[in-house]
């Protein structure tokens, strides 16, 4: 994992009390997924320089619309958010989960 993933895992961790679960390097349909909460369908993804690309822009573009035709939310935050301001990028993580509805059976 680079320094900013073990940055937001650790603060994907604090969420674990809160109900929410996220698990790391999560395979979909031929993708790794970099954090994926499954019983909240939210797929956060960390993105270096390089997705400022065009070819990279049209790869995400077409991955983040094969992940919401399976009806996952992709939130995209660029590495620098989370070296500079974790706690912002967690605070948005936790809206997005505040919105989605949980998919567990027992919920």
């Amino acid at each position: 994992m680079t320094k900013p993933e073990i940055g937001l895992w650790g603060g994907l961790k604090r969420l674990h009390p809160e109900g929410y679960h996220f698990r790391r390097q999560r395979p979909f349909k031929g993708y790794f997924l970099d954090f994926l909460c499954i019983d909240r369908k939210l797929v956060i993804e960390l993105d270096g320089g390089h997705h400022n690309e065009p070819r990279q822009m049209e790869h995400d573009g077409i991955r983040d619309a094969l992940l919401a035709r399976a009806g996952y939310l992709v939130l995209r935050f660029p590495n620098s958010a989370v070296r500079t301001n974790l706690d912002g990028v967690i605070h948005t993580i936790l809206a997005a989960l505040a919105e989605l509805p949980s998919t567990r059976e027992d919920a």
